[in-house]
């Protein structure tokens, strides 16, 4: 489900779901913040890299079938935290983050990919906020996040479209940073985007990455507790159980 892994200076998380999409259980999401938690105190470590198995999906959301259960104000409540929780490790480790996204990050995958300091994507990545397609708002810090890097205007257009953005507009928009290059694998691309980190001393890193962590943290504060309560509103509406009927219902 989840493989962990110290490469050098590098700690490699790959996501390892390929037949359910990577999609994100409450278990998995729980293993990926204990990873981080386990390696934030390794004061050797330069970089983070997160990635999937196979190239379909970096991560296709949270597993609707399991939350399917969750119905209740406080159980939404308390599953959001539980997720958020893990994404705040991501936020909060000491030095950068990379998504190395093999393939597509949908809906809770996409804030995942956000929760991360950085992106790079192979060119049939999609990266996409399909929350609305559910009746549903962002529950983990993801729209918090993509109003961080875009600007209120530009996130509210794409919150509202829930729409899966190809990688090149995800470049020029500066969601991703990196799309790999024709024939370029994302093992290959990975390596030569963090290449320019690694030859920076430890100290550096760190200090750049708590310079950051503070202006996303600033915002998060003021709009946590706004985000969860739009969430928490929206899943226990009756609208969104009529989309996720749907969703979850055989296509014929």
């Amino acid at each position: 489900m989840l493989l962990c892994e110290r490469d050098g200076d590098v700690l490699r998380v790959t996501i390892n779901r390929p037949d359910k999409r990577n999609a994100l259980s409450l278990e998995l999401l729980d293993r990926i913040g204990s990873s981080f938690a386990q390696h934030a105190s390794d004061a050797t470590l330069k970089c983070a890299v997160l990635t999937a198995s196979g190239d379909r999906c970096f991560a296709a959301g949270g597993d609707l079938r399991e939350l399917e259960a969750v119905r209740s104000e406080a159980d939404t409540r308390a599953m959001s935290r539980r997720a958020r929780a893990v994404l705040e490790q991501l936020r909060r480790f000491p030095v950068p983050v990379v998504a190395a996204l093999n393939g597509h990050a949908l809906g809770g995958g996409a804030e995942l990919a956000m929760a991360c300091d950085l992106r790079i994507a192979t060119a049939k990545t999609e990266l996409g906020f399909l929350q609305a397609q559910l009746n549903v708002t962002t529950a983990w810090g993801g729209g918090i996040d993509l109003l961080a890097a875009l600007g209120s205007a530009r996130a509210l257009q794409i919150l509202l479209e829930a729409r899966r953005i190809p990688a090149t507009e995800a470049l020029q928009l500066g969601l991703i940073q990196r799309v790999c290059a024709g024939n370029e694998t994302l093992a290959d691309c990975t390596a030569a985007f963090i290449a320019p980190f690694l030859q920076r001393p430890v100290q550096v890193l760190r200090g750049y990455k708590a310079l950051a962590l503070g202006a996303r943290l600033a915002l998060h504060e003021r709009l946590g507790n706004g985000e969860e309560q739009a969430f928490t509103v929206s899943w226990i509406h009756a609208d969104h159980w009529a989309a996720a009927e749907r969703a979850l219902s055989p296509r014929p």
